[in-house]
């Protein structure tokens, strides 16, 4: 039997793969007859031989191979003598985190031959249904405002919600609480995510183009929305054209702090940043800021694309 898990949804696919392990030891309680192979390290002849050497124990075996698609030499030589593999009784499981090519010659032979499991980064429904589902087997509920914030600040990233999650769950319970309400979302993931873009903040106002650009691909790398991302981009500069215009006023802190009803730390943020810009240089980066985001919903750019040049044009 031949088995494929792929996708970029790694989180998912990572949980299927040790259900399968995990069923298979509860069968074959020796471990023996489990094999990994990581086709960077291993050849074909590694597989072949532990396909061809007869156990002590009348156990199926399970062998997990990664990093196929990586090998030219075990494709091809997979390929050959493929009959073998599709007839045997042992379990060949092809475990791909990521995307692969339709088009390549093992993915169809795969598709057409195996027990194939694709897991796709989950859309905003079934997102909102995989949290529920989560937050249920800890008896805890979240309510449905608390629920868009999440999904809006965290994106379809499972590795950082399933972290996320264990944090409100943890600070909810503490509190004698079983439901997670938006305020929980602001504390808790909303402040961690602004004290990274002030990362990112801190790049472009140092004129470092290439750490601002590594730290946005990053928080996308993450999962981040583009969307979200630009609107958080765009608060930041918001609030140094704020404090910068209470500063060509010569105002006092206190004024500011007044003034510009801003939370202390951002306001001390804000301080450190607006000295590295001009009044005219914020107004017209706040400008391209509001352009970028009209070019982007009425799909002119794309939103990746529209970040990458507002860093580089600043």
């Amino acid at each position: 039997m031949i088995l494929f898990l792929y996708g970029s949804d790694t989180y998912r696919s990572r949980k299927k793969l040790r259900e399968i392990v995990v069923h298979y030891k509860k069968i074959h309680q020796s471990g023996l007859n489990l094999k990994y192979f990581d086709l960077k390290e291993n050849n074909f002849q590694d597989f072949k031989d532990g396909v061809v050497t007869t156990s002590m124990f009348k156990e199926k075996k399970l062998f997990i191979l990664t990093n196929v698609f990586t090998n030219p030499e075990f494709k091809g030589r997979f390929l050959k003598p493929s009959k073998r593999f599709t007839e045997t009784d042992d379990i060949i499981l092809f475990y791909e985190g990521g995307a692969v090519s339709q088009n390549d010659s093992l993915f169809k032979f795969l598709k057409t031959q195996a027990k194939v499991q694709e897991f796709k980064p989950l859309t905003k429904t079934p997102l909102k249904n995989w949290i529920k589902r989560e937050l249920a087997k800890v008896q805890t509920t979240v309510t449905p405002q608390a629920l868009d914030k999440l999904v809006d600040f965290v994106g379809n990233n499972l590795w950082q919600m399933s972290q996320e999650i264990k944090k409100l769950v943890a600070y909810t319970h503490n509190r004698q609480r079983k439901e997670i309400q938006p305020e929980d979302i602001d504390l808790l993931v909303k402040a961690k995510i602004e004290t990274d873009i002030f990362k990112t903040i801190d790049a472009i106002a140092s004129k470092d183009k290439k750490t601002a650009l590594r730290l946005l691909h990053k928080h996308l790398e993450k999962g981040d929305n583009p969307l979200y991302l630009l609107s958080m981009i765009n608060y930041q500069f918001r609030n140094l054209l704020i404090v910068k215009d209470l500063m060509e006023k010569q105002k006092p802190y206190y004024s500011i702090l007044k003034e510009a009803k801003l939370h202390p730390f951002v306001v001390q943020k804000c301080l450190q940043q607006a000295q590295r810009f001009r009044l005219e240089e914020l107004k017209k980066i706040f400008h391209k800021i509001f352009q970028i985001d009209v070019d982007i919903k009425t799909g002119r750019i794309d939103p990746e694309t529209a970040l990458d040049l507002l860093i580089t044009e600043i």
